[in-house]
């Protein structure tokens, strides 16, 4: 990632576009640089441009934001994407999150938590909490996998050694890295050790990943 933070803004509304764009631009660590309107203009622009950060309202004409955040995060996994909802708990929002995003904002968040999430998506992290996630999926429903897809996640699930599921468990149950450490006795510097690796060896690109995935697997069940 770059010193400067790009993003792009696709939402339908052009009001809330400028609004975005002038809270952003404000900021000299943060450059918007494009906009769309609908999620097929936002693929093509995430591929032409590729920014850190599109921020993706989830209701657009034509390719809706959570059939775009699918194809960014399948193309173009570089950028992350945090999705725009009306809710906290969307069902728009728990889709945007399986199908690739790092996190979810409320349309009308603070301008200071709206750049405070751009930077953490662009470091890499999530946005969302582990306990929101769970809510989330609790009453969204975990899409259990069968076939061919659960002896694929139990492959995964079995190249964790011991300590990397423990720690798998406990970040799909909410727990921070500093909880996590307190919880095992170990450094907080070896948690996120242990999270990074076991991220890498499941093919996740965060910690919202990682809870989808226990839920969808099983690891960890609602409730």
């Amino acid at each position: 990632m770059s010193e400067t933070i790009t993003v792009l803004l696709a939402d339908d509304q052009a009001l809330l576009r400028m609004g975005f764009r002038l809270v952003l631009e404000a900021e000299d660590d943060l450059e918007v640089i494009g906009e769309a309107s609908d999620g097929a203009t936002a693929v093509k622009m995430v591929g032409a441009l590729h920014p850190d950060v599109v921020l993706m309202d989830v209701r657009m004409p034509g390719m809706n934001g959570i059939e775009a955040t699918r194809a960014i995060a399948a193309e173009f996994p570089a950028t992350k994407v945090l999705i725009l909802t009306t809710f906290d708990l969307d069902e728009y929002a728990f889709a945007g999150l399986r199908a690739g995003a790092s996190g979810f904002l409320l349309k009308d968040t603070r301008p200071t938590d709206l750049i405070s999430a751009i930077r953490t998506v662009a470091a890499g992290d999530a946005v969302v909490s582990g306990r929101v996630t769970r809510t989330l999926l609790e009453m969204f429903g975990p899409k259990l996998p069968d076939g061919e897809e659960e002896v694929a996640a139990n492959e995964l699930l079995e190249s964790l050694t011991a300590r990397e599921r423990e720690v798998f468990e406990l970040v799909a149950r909410g727990l921070s890295n500093i909880e996590i450490a307190e919880e095992l006795f170990v450094s907080e510097t070896t948690v996120k050790t242990h999270v990074g690796n076991l991220l890498g060896k499941l093919g996740l690109r965060d910690r919202v990943q990682a809870v989808v995935f226990a839920y969808e697997t099983g690891v960890v069940r609602p409730g």
